[in-house]
């Protein structure tokens, strides 16, 4: 029984290596997601960084980072330099498994999965490649499930480490200032710390270290093995430790010792576990030991050896879950609810839509009353974020019930203006919509004023002009056919999209303005609407035979409001926002 106890604790038992992710990868993997993969859940190549032990009660991680994931082509050579030559950041490269269901993710074949990176590590071992790259020893993979409704994620870190059989031993692990004299301590000091502050060695984990026989240390790459055979007093196998515990080496010495023994043939290997203090080598801290390998005698490139790997969560084989909802900014958690329904549309009903053509349009609204409020709630719903209404009308008892961005306190006293209402309420429901209201009677033909009132008049026209040059669409909602002459005469001045809208009883007119001869404005030149060199479209007016009049004057109730049936007005002013939409996505407007 003692003798059972004392074979066993001679078995050289690793430090396992534990993750960390930073929140920037998640976010940078949630667009990544949303904006480019869609449903694809082909494997993703990904970095993860560490470095040595630099304290003496805390391991270091292996982290994933928001330029672990993949970079675009004008991004690559920017974020290379990044990746290669920080001290505190050895790339290590890995895989990663995203899933599009918690199902999928439930029933991966995990075992499979950490076989196949495995086979690897031990291809990239028999071929040489882990000599002239040593990080590829240290490969790892992850597997995932996003939710990117509620923000919460939950992944399975695995880093697959090659069953040696019979296991190692361990003959004996000291403190490296007890083994080097020294002399041979601070030479190795020395010559670690050349190896780290260069930016050519600084990230790269493995290494050989040989000491002569006048005590001076030399660092050299795994691919230098045979310079490394010469007059030499000790030589050690190093590596980069992020354990910190004195009576255990880290996980990666576990590949490390397979390639030793496939490629070398060694039944002893002394390693070097290094680890630093503030920033420079620090010998009470890392550790040098012996191990025992027993070579296998029917010992086979072909056979891939047994692994393990899997991270543990608290003890237990399980997944790890994160939430970034309470994390985030209540405006920003918005901004990204409301747009990925916009996103989802491109995973596969809408590949071609484009965002920024939306989410850059600046919209006019004439008028906020019932058309009005309906507009603005669905343009808010294809991702468009400026919007001004322009109404003199102030929120009556009757309206809140049909017209759904006011409510009863809209209308208690004398009655808010709607257009202040308006975007007060839109800010309710979307903080960061950018919205603004004008308080402004539109001039109407048909309509006399008196001398005193021409000054005003005038100013309003002016204004009017204004605010259709600085928009790039503007939807007509106002209550009568004579406030819609004007604004269709200056859109089409200003050659700017124009939407036309209006109710009857049991019918609706929806309808878009012919563009101006001119082309667009600067910001909407890509949406240039006469690229075809047809004629252009009329408009609301263009087909009558008298001249817009006051239809306002001698009506009774019934005349004056707009009776409707109540289902109309989101029919309309939904089709009148499709419409505006189907016009900026069309390649010829």
């Amino acid at each position: 029984m003692v003798d059972n106890r004392e074979s066993q604790s001679t078995i050289l038992q690793f430090a396992p290596l534990n993750s960390s992710v930073d929140e920037g990868f998640w976010h940078s993997f949630s667009s990544l997601k949303l904006d480019k993969l869609g449903i694809d859940d082909s494997p993703i190549s990904i970095t993860g960084f560490y470095a040595p032990c630099s304290h003496p009660q805390v391991s270091n991680h292996l982290t994933l980072l928001s330029q672990s994931l993949p970079s675009s082509d004008d991004e690559q050579s920017s974020t290379q330099s990044t990746m290669h030559g920080n001290r505190n950041k050895c790339p290590v490269p890995g895989t990663l498994y995203n899933t599009n269901t918690v199902e999928s993710f439930s029933k991966l074949d995990k075992q499979s999965l950490l076989k196949a990176e495995a086979k690897k590590i031990w291809e990239d071992i028999q071929s040489g490649r882990a000599l002239e790259d040593c990080a590829l020893l240290s490969r790892f993979l992850v597997i995932s499930f996003a939710d990117l409704k509620k923000w919460s994620f939950r992944y399975w870190f695995a880093f697959p480490a090659l069953v040696l059989d019979p296991p190692a031993s361990l003959v004996e692990l000291n403190p490296a200032s007890e083994y080097f004299s020294s002399e041979e301590a601070e030479s190795v000091s020395a010559a670690c710390n050349e190896w780290r502050d260069s930016s050519l060695t600084t990230d790269v984990p493995f290494f050989l270290v040989s000491v002569s026989s006048d005590s001076k240390a030399t660092i050299r790459h795994l691919k230098d093995w045979e310079a490394s055979q010469g007059d030499h007093h000790k030589l050690l196998f190093g590596f980069y430790d992020p354990c910190h515990l004195p009576g255990n080496p880290g996980w990666p010495l576990r590949n490390y010792l397979a390639l030793i023994r496939s490629k070398w043939n060694l039944e002893t290997v002394r390693f070097f576990c290094y680890r630093e203090s503030r920033g420079f080598a620090d010998m009470s801290l890392s550790l040098v030991g012996q191990a025992s390998i027993t070579l296998p005698s029917d010992s086979s490139a072909e056979t891939v050896p047994n692994s393990v790997g899997w991270e543990l969560n608290k003890g237990k084989r399980a997944p790890r879950s994160i939430s970034l909802a309470n994390s985030m900014d209540p405006t920003r958690l918005a901004v990204s609810a409301c747009d990925l329904n916009l996103k989802l549309m491109r995973w596969r009903a809408l590949p071609s839509l484009d965002l920024n053509v939306l989410s850059s349009v600046k919209c006019l609204l004439l008028g906020a009353g019932t058309l009005g409020c309906q507009v603005a709630r669905t343009l808010m719903g294809w991702g468009i974020r400026n919007i001004t209404f322009v109404d003199y009308g102030k929120v009556a008892m009757s309206n809140p019930v049909r017209q759904s961005l006011y409510t009863f306190e809209d209308c208690v006293g004398r009655g808010e203006f709607k257009a202040v209402a308006a975007v007060k309420s839109l800010k309710q429901i979307f903080p960061a919509v950018e919205s603004s209201g004008v308080v402004m009677a539109i001039p109407m033909p048909g309509h006399p004023i008196s001398s005193q009132e021409e000054e005003s008049v005038l100013g309003d026209c002016k204004r009017l002009r204004d605010l259709i040059e600085s928009h790039d669409a503007v939807f007509l909602l106002t209550d009568t056919r004579e406030s819609r002459w004007l604004p269709s005469l200056l859109c089409a001045n200003a050659n700017k999209i124009a939407i036309n809208a209006a109710l009857g009883f049991d019918s609706y007119m929806v309808m878009r303005h012919g563009a101006g001869p001119t082309s667009l404005s600067d910001e909407m030149q890509n949406l240039d609407m006469n690229k075809t060199g047809r004629q252009r479209l009329g408009c609301y007016f263009c087909n009558d035979v008298v001249a817009p009049q006051d239809s306002m004057t001698d009506r009774t109730l019934d005349q004056q409001c707009t009776v409707t049936r109540p289902g109309l007005a989101p029919i309309a002013g939904a089709l009148a926002v499709e419409l505006l939409v189907g016009v900026l996505q069309h390649p010829l407007g």
